[in-house]
């Protein structure tokens, strides 16, 4: 096709004419980015959706040592995000310094091998006041309250406020600074969702703290989501009661307790028995010194562990913990602190296989009572009909019909020889 090869030819030489934009005559220049820019691009990391940033100021709340945590919500987030705890508050003469990057009160900066917090790094409250309209009113103890508001990474001066104690962080009209995020954001029903999902998740992690989740959409006082009040006693009774009040009722009392050891880790928690298993890997809750995670060394290893007790579209309901020394794993994999990397990888699954699966031998071949409960309702008897079923040996022949319409015709009497109930030897045929 000689039109053709005239084409590619001409469009290959226009290619060529075209200036490459990534070439530039003048050498370029190196600036330094200003304060907005860069918290705007570590939003991008760390605050990805409502959900990210309703975990960032709960986790605060909890390194603050709150005992009660409130979280108020509107429009799935969007629109309003308060955080109200009773934790050790922020001195006034801290505000503005929490506010600026890389500032935290959770490490010193010499040893990240070596933490014991959920935040570590301090870019969550400058990220949010990039973003977002932020105001933090706080009170430390034997100190009077204070607050200081951020928009758009510009932060107002410190001033005198109300507050019995702790910390009030609210953020609202999240990505007003950035219009283009909000084109990515999901319902707010959807949004919503994910932020219990948070919530739930740290509710696990601290039993003995007490979590309430309200939505203040439109007017009035809001509705409660989820609510999880302290829980006392030992370990597992702790957890358990927040299980049950997480997972429901039926979670705790179709689970076993998991309790293993291995050269200084410890796994410990509650793990539904196979009988006892969902559609979809909806409810595995992993968490690492407290931290909830969803790691997929983990995720692989819960497989494995129910792998001869499940079929392959069956997944377990599971809640378990590993503690270890902080030294033995890092957390500073991921921007959401979402994943972790252990130093002996083999050794964190090998503990979660046969940890899970010694537990759930112990039980031997018990079922869960909710599959017990829909059996019994299977094998219950059908309820009796008005009338008898009629089966296909009950019904008349189609020639049985037809001579019971010719008995009832006029010539019937004539027919009785005929049709006789005797049964007569049938005559013998001369030889």
């Amino acid at each position: 096709d000689p039109g053709g090869r005239i084409a590619r030819g001409h469009a290959r030489s226009w290619g060529m004419n075209q200036p490459n934009p990534n070439i530039r005559e003048a050498r370029p220049v190196i600036r330094q980015l200003d304060e907005g820019a860069i918290n705007r691009i570590a939003a991008g990391e760390v605050v990805e959706r409502p959900a990210s940033a309703v975990k960032e100021l709960v986790e605060n709340a909890i390194d603050a040592g709150a005992r009660r945590i409130t979280v108020d919500i509107a429009d799935g987030g969007k629109t309003l995000i308060r955080v109200t705890d009773d934790g050790c508050g922020i001195a006034a003469e801290d505000l503005a310094l929490a506010l600026s990057r890389h500032a935290t009160s959770k490490i010193d900066g010499s040893d990240l091998l070596n933490i014991h917090t959920f935040g570590f790094r301090g870019e969550a409250l400058p990220s949010m006041g990039a973003v977002g309209r932020l105001r933090l009113t706080s009170r430390a103890e034997g100190a009077e309250a204070a607050e200081i508001t951020v928009e758009g990474s510009r932060v107002s001066p410190v001033r005198p406020a109300a507050l019995r104690g702790g910390t009030v962080a609210e953020l609202r009209d999240l990505f007003y600074a950035t219009p283009a995020r909000l084109k990515f954001l999901r319902t707010d029903r959807a949004e919503a969702q994910a932020i219990a999902d948070v919530v739930k998740r740290l509710s696990m992690a601290e039993p003995s703290v007490a979590f309430t989740l309200r939505d203040v959409s439109g007017d009035g006082d809001g509705r409660v989501v989820f609510r999880a009040d302290a829980e006392t006693g030992d370990l597992f009774d702790a957890l358990s009661g927040r299980m049950g009040v997480v997972l429901g009722r039926d979670f705790a009392d179709n689970a076993v307790r998991v309790d293993a050891e291995r050269e200084g880790l410890r796994l410990y928690g509650l793990a539904g028995l196979p009988t006892y298993s969902r559609g979809a890997a909806v409810a595995q809750y992993l968490f690492v010194n407290g931290r909830p995670v969803k790691d997929r060394l983990l995720l692989g290893a819960l497989r494995a562990a129910y792998s001869d007790l499940l079929s392959r579209d069956r997944h377990p309901v599971v809640s378990l913990f590993i503690d270890c020394d902080p030294k033995l794993v890092d957390v500073n994999v991921h921007p959401a602190k979402s994943e972790v990397r252990f130093r002996d990888p083999g050794m964190a699954r090998g503990l979660l296989v046969s940890g899970l699966r010694h537990a759930l031998a112990e039980n031997g071949h018990r079922a869960s009572s909710t599959v017990a409960t829909a059996t019994l309702g299977a094998l219950r008897p059908e309820p009796q009909q008005e009338s008898a079923r009629i089966y296909q040996m009950d019904r008349p022949s189609m020639a049985a019909r037809t001579a019971a319409y010719a008995a009832q015709s006029p010539g019937f009497a004539e027919m009785t020889g005929d049709y006789s109930a005797r049964v007569e030897p049938e005559p013998e045929l001369p030889a």
